[in-house]
């Protein structure tokens, strides 16, 4: 059973949706998702739980699916780009995976709630909106790759198996979102630990960055 999230962790991330209903709708969704589940969340719940009439969803939305797209959507571009913009914040290899997998797990124990939703209810999405979603998951992991090779052919990190290396990597990061409570551990030290095993995992060593 999940714990039931609170409204702390949907700040910033929904900064593209125009509406203020909308956002609140989206907002009373995740909340609805990640405290029932997809299936046994209605229109009806996440409409009252925005503080709206029980239709109000349809003037926004298709559809249920639809806002959980949304949520999934922007969740997996917000992680993008915090990757994206981490790889290119230093030359140095080891450096640049320090600051990938520190705003990596940041990003999914600060937005827990969004990130559990996106991650963990992508079963619900149809083909052509997980489609969407799965374009956006392969463009992470090919920075994360390109990031590992770079780091091998500068002789810093030292792995055998790439794709692998990088899917363990993504699912340290990944997994935060399922088990983190705020509270819990310090944000901050969590992220060290995660960098500090990263960068053994890929054979650069703690002094490395």
């Amino acid at each position: 059973m999940i714990d039931t999230p609170t409204t702390d962790d949907l700040a910033g991330i929904f900064t593209e949706v125009e509406s203020d209903v909308a956002r609140r709708l989206i907002g009373s969704a995740v909340e609805s998702f990640a405290r029932r589940g997809y299936h046994a969340t209605t229109t009806r719940d996440i409409s009252v739980g925005a503080g709206l009439s029980p239709a109000a969803l349809y003037v926004h939305f298709k559809s249920k699916e639809e806002v959980l797209f949304e949520v999934s959507r922007i969740g997996h571009q917000h992680v993008l780009d915090a990757v994206v913009a981490a790889a290119a914040s230093t030359t140095d290899p080891a450096g640049r995976m320090r600051a990938i997998v520190d705003g990596f797990v940041r990003t999914h124990a600060v937005h827990h709630t969004v990130c559990r939703v996106s991650q963990y209810e992508l079963h619900a999405l149809t083909p052509e909106h997980y489609r969407t979603i799965a374009a956006i998951r392969r463009d992470t992991d090919a920075v994360i790759r390109a990031e590992i090779e770079h780091g091998i052919a500068a002789g810093v990190f030292s792995v055998r198996d790439v794709p692998t290396t990088a899917l363990a990597i993504l699912s340290l990061g990944i997994d935060v979102a399922r088990w983190y409570q705020p509270g819990r551990i310090d944000v901050d030290t969590l992220a060290g630990n995660y960098v500090e095993l990263v960068l053994g995992m890929l054979g650069a060593g703690t002094m490395q960055g």
